[in-house]
């Protein structure tokens, strides 16, 4: 008797085949366990991340993130009987355990070190050195965009962090602030699809090349060519958000996935209000006003105008006796605001990460009146919905803008929450990049939408049941 089995050669071709195969759908596993108390779209989602096993969900803020999070870690600690690891920003990590907790499941903080036993454990980005990724059978990214810089030291840890783990979840409500092309790190992370590979084939540079450093280009209003960068290819677009669709689910209201009601996640009303703030002193040599032309220039305006912006943020807020939020970019800035408002609890850098937790419980417990920091410190992902008042100066960042109004200004507010966002005369062209910014998210949000339901696939290549064929030159040259 015979058997039929394949050279060597064979052997290698097939792995060589299967090697470029693209990322082609479920690889998840049918939802032990989806409770009642998440609503009927957070169930929705929380079933398709667990049947997925490595996807993403750009869900707006207030879309109740951290409990589909919680609900699929858990699934997966059942499944496998190993231990999750749910990664988050700096000072949401308390968070995240005190809603597990409200909800019946226990979620354990560490700071790092191998997992006694299976369950749920939470920390913080700035701690995942501290872990090893063979002691977990699953990883969550909370608020992923923290990834999203393509040459950031970050990406690179946590994307290799999460390349031998099977099941994966990225969540942000910002997938993309700055550019579509990030959404490459959210891709090559999930292991879908490398970066450079997603670039080069949706998109193109000037130079037609694969440097990634492209992307980090000065825009037109600071000197950078307009067509600088990348871009799409000719008739890339759509099969471009058709292939985002095949490994993530977006929304900033529930009937966008699909037949939901939107009663429930409905907003009072966002009062934007704009100040221009007058400078006192002017740029050397100039007899009036004018927006700044560089980087170097906002910064001088900036650092100028630190007075005259502070006492406007204070004025606004210091006699309101409501509690109130506001977002500085400078240190000088940070310091200035504590002494003008006396009743301000003020987030420094500096300060230990048990500083930074315990000044944050202190204003959601209302001992503090308000807080004075920077949005890097607790733009993402905190539930500050006491709070309806956010004062922020201008910067180019529409990620931290959108992330720092939406802390208040999300599900479980019920009064008008107020956003004051002050700029002197110099810095408009800071505010007129912020408003772009908004539109590009927009069109992201609007396409992805427009495609998820259809969910095409774009696979690389494809997967055959029958025997793999050699071709003729590699056939020929395995005959004795």
């Amino acid at each position: 008797m015979t058997t039929n089995t394949l050279p060597a050669s064979a052997t290698r071709y097939e792995s060589f085949l299967d090697s470029k195969a693209q990322f082609s759908g479920a690889d998840g596993f049918n939802p032990i366990w989806i409770p009642d108390f998440l609503y009927d779209v957070q169930q929705f989602v929380a079933d398709w991340n667990i049947r997925m096993g490595r996807s993403a969900d750009f869900l707006d803020c207030g879309f109740g993130k951290t409990l589909i999070e919680l609900v699929w870690a858990e699934n997966v600690v059942r499944f496998t009987n190993r231990a999750v690891l749910i990664l988050t920003p700096l000072a949401v990590a308390k968070q995240m355990a005190t809603e597990g907790e409200r909800f019946g499941l226990e979620v354990l903080r560490s700071s790092g070190g191998h997992p006694i036993t299976p369950g749920v454990y939470v920390t913080n980005y700035e701690k995942l050195h501290l872990f090893d990724p063979v002691d977990f059978a699953g990883c969550v990214c909370d608020e992923s965009s923290a990834i999203k810089a393509m040459n950031g030291v970050r990406r690179a840890q946590v994307t290799e962090f999460l390349r031998t783990m099977r099941y994966r979840l990225l969540a942000t409500a910002t997938a993309a602030p700055n550019d579509y092309i990030e959404l490459g790190t959210t891709s090559e992370a999930l292991g879908v699809m490398g970066q450079v590979d997603m670039l080069n084939r949706f998109f193109k540079n000037d130079n037609n090349t694969s440097d990634t450093k492209m992307i980090r280009r000065r825009a037109p209003s600071h000197g950078g060519p307009i067509s600088a960068g990348w871009r799409f290819k000719g008739h890339a677009e759509v099969p471009f958000w058709r292939f985002v669709c095949v490994f993530a689910r977006a929304g900033r209201k529930p009937s966008d996935l699909g037949d939901f009601s939107d009663k429930l996640f409905q907003l009072p009303p966002l009062i934007e209000r704009e100040h221009i703030v007058e400078a006192r002193t002017l740029a050397p040599g100039m007899l009036f006003p004018f927006p700044a032309s560089n980087r170097r220039e906002e910064l001088d305006e900036s650092r100028r105008t630190i007075k005259e912006r502070c006492e406007k943020a204070a004025a606004l807020v210091r006699d309101t006796a409501e509690p109130f939020l506001i977002w500085c970019n400078l240190n000088p800035e940070g310091d200035l605001l504590a002494e003008l408002i006396p009743d301000a609890l003020q987030i420094a850098g500096s300060d230990s990460d048990e500083a930074k937790e315990e000044k944050w419980d202190a204003f959601l417990s209302g001992q503090a009146r308000g807080v004075v920091t920077k949005h890097k410190i607790g733009g993402w992902g905190l539930n500050l919905q006491h709070c309806r008042h956010v004062v922020e100066f201008v910067s180019h960042s529409w990620e931290a803008h959108y992330q720092g109004v939406r802390r208040c200004w999300r599900l479980g507010q019920t009064k008008p929450v107020i956003n004051d966002l002050i700029a002197t005369e110099g810095q408009k062209g800071i505010k007129n990049n912020l408003q772009r910014k908004a539109r590009n998210a927009d069109r992201m949000f609007d396409a992805l939408v427009k495609y998820m339901q259809e969910a095409v696939r774009i696979e690389g290549g494809y997967k055959t049941t029958e025997e793999a064929q050699l071709p003729a030159w590699l056939a020929s040259s395995t005959k004795p």
